[in-house]
């Protein structure tokens, strides 16, 4: 028995560069629509995209229809996002929008992870086109380019519950329906109907349909690509509350999405998750904005409004910006600062260690001071009512384990590349949980262009571990994991 099954895994990688090849020439039409000069190279990314694609797929043969083990699925998932990325940077690459490898790569692993750190400066001289596909890769990487192909490969007799676990590893696992399948559509469903939800909504303020549909894509994947230099802080009021609230929708469960489309409204509204979440961003943006307007920053409904934009932005991982926190007072940027180890929720668009995992953590230390009060005591660990299993107990501590020492050991190799120590913690951290802007030289008026070229790939390394939640990435890296 050999310990691969080699050519699901090809297969099924080859499959998602198809895939990546064919969302490239949706950008044909945004190119011949302001008669750019990009059309070339949006035809040759996506022939070499195809191409490799189909190659790999005929190359891979024939395999037997059996479900995926457990090892042929985090091969796939890691090997996809990082093939993903390499073909994503082609358009940039061909275009000479972004004429370094490294460079390219960087901006495309962060599309795709819904990051959205930049190396652009001046973004508005970049072919709309380019700037499509830059948005694109935010939504295409947004609930997930495997749980997207989830309703897709049972075609070629390739299961998707494996699949699904290995991409989606969180605490939770709700299912919408008992098929794995008719979950990935129902969660597409939700997606794409929060998208041109939102694109309606920001056309009827001062959008045309290019900035609306762009900024939609980045929104609703929690991603925090602009078409403008200015980021959100370019278009009206109006436009970032209504961006506010499809953030705020992003970080939420999708899961409760679809019970609130049910009319099944007490059942969502109790969630505990939805709650901290929401009670999060409230205390944040009352104490932030309080002082603000304590050291007269600007107008009161402005400090509430830049407030509230940036302190949602940061929990829900989406980077958007409208004001340099880094001008407030030390304490406001230092709060964003932890901000960005919050995350949104489980189930949702939004990278972080997620709110239910900071849930159950306060609530096993509370356990843990009765269990000394009466040590003979069996007291469960409850979320909405339900006792919570050893086994995802001890996976929230790995987890907070493991994020914690990639931050310390990320922050010193980038420390090590050059960056000064508020750079480099901010980076790591952001880049971890797929936020964007960082602290000082990353900060939101700033980029990542400046960082060294060892410093890109750490940070992107970075992107695609907090994007797979660490253990799907860091399992392959396991001794037992190469054993039969």
């Amino acid at each position: 028995m050999t310990l691969f099954h080699h050519r699901i895994v090809i297969k099924s990688v080859s499959l998602f560069v198809i895939v990546a090849g064919a969302f490239m020439l949706v950008c044909l039409p945004v190119s011949l629509a302001y008669s750019e000069n990009a059309v070339n190279a949006i035809l040759l990314s996506s022939g070499v995209t195809l191409g490799a694609g189909l190659t790999g797929w005929f190359l891979a043969g024939k395999f037997n229809k059996e479900e995926l083990g457990k090892r042929e699925s985090y091969l796939i998932v890691v090997l996809t996002w990082i093939g993903m990325a390499f073909f994503g940077a082609l358009p940039y690459l061909f275009s000479g929008a972004i004429p370094d490898l490294t460079d390219a790569f960087f901006e495309s692993i962060s599309g795709l992870t819904t990051t959205g750190a930049s190396i652009l400066n001046d973004i508005e001289a970049v072919p709309k086109s380019i700037l499509f596909w830059r948005s694109l890769t935010h939504w295409i990487g947004g609930m997930g380019i495997v749980v997207f192909s989830i309703a897709i490969l049972p075609i070629f007799g390739i299961g998707g519950m494996q699949l699904f676990v290995a991409e989606v590893p969180g605490p939770t696992k709700d299912k919408l329906h008992p098929r794995i399948k008719e979950t990935a559509r129902r969660l597409w469903g939700i997606y794409v109907i929060l998208t041109f939800a939102q694109t309606a909504l920001l056309m009827a303020g001062n959008m045309d349909l290019f900035d609306a549909l762009c900024h939609s894509f980045s929104t609703v994947s929690s991603g925090g690509f602009s078409t403008r230099n200015l980021s959100m802080g370019a278009f009206s009021d109006y436009s970032q509350y209504i961006t506010i609230i499809f953030m705020i929708l992003a970080g939420t469960n999708f899961t409760l999405h679809y019970l609130l489309l049910l009319g099944r409204f007490k059942e969502a509204l109790k969630n505990e998750e939805l709650w901290l979440y929401l009670s999060v961003i409230g205390l944040a943006v009352i104490t932030i904005s309080s002082v603000l307007v304590l050291n007269e920053y600007a107008s009161f409904e402005r400090s509430f409004r830049d407030s509230l934009f940036q302190v949602t932005s940061i929990v829900t991982c989406t980077g958007f910006g409208t004001a340099d926190y880094m001008l407030w007072p030390k304490f406001s940027w230092f709060l964003i600062f932890l901000l960005m180890f919050v995350g949104g929720c489980a189930g949702s668009t939004a990278g972080g260690i997620k709110v239910i995992r900071h849930l159950l953590l306060f609530k096993n230390s509370f356990l843990e001071f009765r269990s000394i009060l009466h040590p003979a005591a069996y007291i469960p660990l409850l979320y909405n009512g339900k006792p919570v299993s050893q086994g995802i107990r001890s996976n929230i501590l790995t987890i907070f384990f493991l994020y914690l020492l990639t931050f310390s050991i990320g922050s010193l190799l980038i420390i090590m590349t050059g960056s000064d120590k508020i750079t480099a913690m901010g980076s790591v951290v952001s880049c971890m949980g797929n936020i964007g802007p960082g602290l000082a030289a990353t900060g939101p008026a700033s980029n990542y262009f400046l960082m060294s070229v060892a410093g890109k790939w750490i940070l992107s390394a970075l992107m695609l571990i907090g994007r797979l939640e660490l253990l799907t990435v860091y399992v392959l890296f396991t001794r037992s994991f190469w054993r039969k």
